[in-house]
């Protein structure tokens, strides 16, 4: 595949503001004239946000491990065929509201879902694409629960064991892939935040 552009990836636990953070890079670019788009996961086409709805709404007591990864996995397939690889084909930067490395550290690390098979499925789902740069934002798991909505959707409900799970995992993937995760610590305003971000994308064009 000739995929000419690149590809940027904002991963996070909850409350950790990489949305912002994405919102922000896409204003930044769009500013310099850059051809960038911006998707979220699971989401970002229409097939994938319908997906989204099922994943997140807190009645699906019932869903299993298995059927959640599977939904995380089928919504990224769509949306990989669907925005990623036309737009990456095509030259785009594309910024990407979480990918793989969430299904690795939420149901993965999270679930205890085998990580060596997610990885598997991964590589299937995702037609083997992997960012330019992932942009990890970390935060104390109780601070970022803490700024995540007052609503909590289906995952940001599980408790606070589950997601020291996610944080460590996104910790473990950092150290695993050094030269394409950067961890920047939430720790200052966003604007002080985006100064870090910046230079890393900067440095990727």
């Amino acid at each position: 595949m000739d995929l000419k552009g690149k590809f940027i990836t904002f991963e996070g636990s909850e409350g950790s503001g990489k949305s912002t953070q994405a919102a922000l890079a896409l204003e930044y670019l769009k500013q310099r004239n850059s051809p960038v788009m911006l998707v979220r996961e699971p989401g970002g086409v229409k097939i994938s946000e319908r997906i989204r709805g099922l994943l997140l709404d807190v009645k699906n007591t019932g869903m299993g491990d298995e059927c959640e990864t599977l939904l995380y996995m089928a919504a990224r397939a769509q949306m990989v065929k669907e925005a990623l690889v036309p737009a990456l084909g095509a030259g785009k930067i594309v910024l990407c509201d979480r990918f793989l490395d969430s299904t690795i550290a939420y149901q993965g690390f999270g679930n205890g879902v085998d990580v060596k098979f997610i990885k598997e499925l991964g590589s299937f789902a995702t037609k083997s694409i992997k960012p330019d740069l992932t942009i990890l934002f970390d935060i104390e798991t109780q601070k970022g629960l803490a700024r995540a909505n007052a609503r909590k959707d289906r995952i940001e409900q599980r408790p606070l064991d589950y997601h020291n799970r996610v944080r460590q995992g996104y910790l473990t993937l950092a150290r695993e892939h050094p030269q394409r995760i950067k961890v920047i610590t939430v720790d200052a305003d966003k604007e002080q935040i985006f100064k870090q971000v910046k230079t890393l994308i900067d440095a990727v064009l």
